[in-house]
């Protein structure tokens, strides 16, 4: 796995990709580097911790290289940031991404990343989108497990009465991220 962390208007935020060890690339072959988790911290640790076990080469802490020149879909992941700052708002959804967990919230996931800079969603509103309008606790869940934040925008999700909500890196930061997309095109 690598990592890089950038200086970001919202405060460091970290990313580590690598080759996922599940499931395997194509025709059998390796696996392909994809953004295993993203977030506002400089302690990659933590996102270590927040990346499911089955995706990790090492499961060790600390296990990873921050390269001096990040190279791949580091630099991708990396560039996309830094173009999301400088407004364009859909950049980390071109980076591949790869994340685990059962269906539901493996294919809630592929659903956020089709919600777009500017566009906002209840829980209920994600829920039916995802395909079970009942399941609005599961699309919270989808939400509060997410370890690749920004590059799958669980921030575009809010309670049903319209407030914020929670959000792994804080409200402030989910504050100014929608601040920041309220003038991208729906």
């Amino acid at each position: 796995m690598y990592a890089t962390t950038l200086t970001t208007p919202d405060g460091p935020f970290s990313i580590l990709a690598g080759a996922a060890t599940d499931p395997p690339g194509p025709a059998g072959g390796p696996a392909q580097e994809a953004v295993l988790a993203g977030g506002w911290t400089d302690d990659v640790d933590s996102l270590l911790a927040l990346v499911h076990p089955t995706l990790r080469l090492d499961t060790s802490p600390g296990r990873f290289t921050r390269p001096s020149a990040p190279d791949g879909v580091l630099a991708e992941a990396a560039d996309a940031v830094r173009a999301y700052y400088d407004g364009d708002h859909g950049a980390p959804g071109r980076v591949p991404v790869r994340q685990a967990s059962g269906p539901f919230r493996t294919h809630a996931w592929d659903v956020l990343r089709e919600v777009k800079a500017g566009e906002r969603l209840t829980y209920s509103e994600y829920a039916a989108r995802a395909g079970r309008p009942a399941a609005v606790r599961a699309a919270a869940g989808a939400c509060a497990m997410n370890a690749a934040a920004l590059f799958v925008p669980c921030h575009r999700i809010l309670r049903t009465d319209g407030t914020l909500g929670g959000f792994r890196y804080g409200l402030p930061i989910k504050e100014s991220l929608l601040a920041r997309e309220s003038g991208s095109a729906k």
